[in-house]
């Protein structure tokens, strides 16, 4: 199967590299964009395909309803992306993006597709873990925006701008109650290696946390963890993409090995 040549409203790219043998698949966090992964292909190996996945409602997507049932969104992916999957893939997700990417990972099993070749998860406790947090997407629109100033994670110059913030806040809100809502269900482990990275100073997602993704995976697993807050993706870039680059040539070189049926 070819990858479509027409725009995509899914993958923000720029032309796929013809030269690729690994496509990256990159997921955002609550409330991002595919915008913050638009330059990480200029750091990553050239055989890599960075594939940001943008996601209804944000950016280029505005006018679009957002999910705010992670579900209906897994399912939704899984079809849009399948054009894309006719080479390998990885999937890297950061804090809800982490979960929809295991999440995705396992409906492609459900539906007997190809699956990923590694899962990247990233700044997000592992999926059988209970949220510690107080749900915050029902919130008055005052102590949403508190609550984001809080987590550090929306520069203060946008949380101030009423406008912007009023266009923001339903996406927001969406983000939110796709974690909030999700509950978990007992399925086999992937047969997929995962590595968990994690903040150093991120309480919302701990050494612990991130440990505890092992049990989803019957492959290799690996906890990586970086210095930064919950938004250590930022504030450590070149630490982030360096670790990644490092790993995505091992993927690589995995899949030079001949497989044995």
């Amino acid at each position: 199967m070819r990858p479509s040549t027409a725009v995509d409203p899914w993958i923000v790219r720029r032309p796929p590299n013809p030269g690729a043998r690994l496509r990256l698949f990159c997921l955002p966090y609550a409330g991002g964009g595919a915008s913050m992964y638009r330059i990480w292909g200029q750091s990553l190996p050239p055989e890599v395909d960075v594939c940001p996945v943008q996601l209804p409602g944000r950016e280029n997507r505005l006018h679009e309803k957002p999910f705010d049932r992670l579900g209906p969104l897994v399912k939704t992916m899984a079809d849009a992306l399948a054009p894309h999957m006719e080479l390998p893939f990885a999937f890297y997700g950061y804090s809800n993006g982490a979960l929809l990417s295991f999440e995705l990972a396992r409906e492609l099993r459900r539906r007997g597709a190809r699956g990923p070749e590694h899962v990247f998860a990233a700044a997000c406790p592992a999926p059988h873990l209970p949220d510690r947090d107080p749900p915050i997407h029902a919130l008055p629109d005052e102590e949403l925006i508190a609550e984001l100033r809080r987590l550090n994670g929306t520069p203060d110059e946008v949380l101030q701008n009423r406008e912007l913030m009023a266009l923001l806040i339903p996406l927001m809100r969406a983000d939110a109650a796709i974690h909030e809502t999700y509950v978990h269900e007992e399925e086999a482990p992937l047969d997929v290696p995962i590595t968990a990275i994690g903040g150093t100073d991120d309480p919302k997602a701990t050494r612990e946390d991130m440990e505890a993704w092992q049990l989803h995976t019957r492959a290799a697993f690996e906890v990586r963890m970086i210095p930064g807050d919950h938004f250590f993706i930022h504030s450590a870039a070149p630490l982030v993409l360096r670790a990644l680059a490092q790993d995505l040539h091992a993927v690589l070189r995995r899949l030079s090995m001949p497989r044995f049926a």
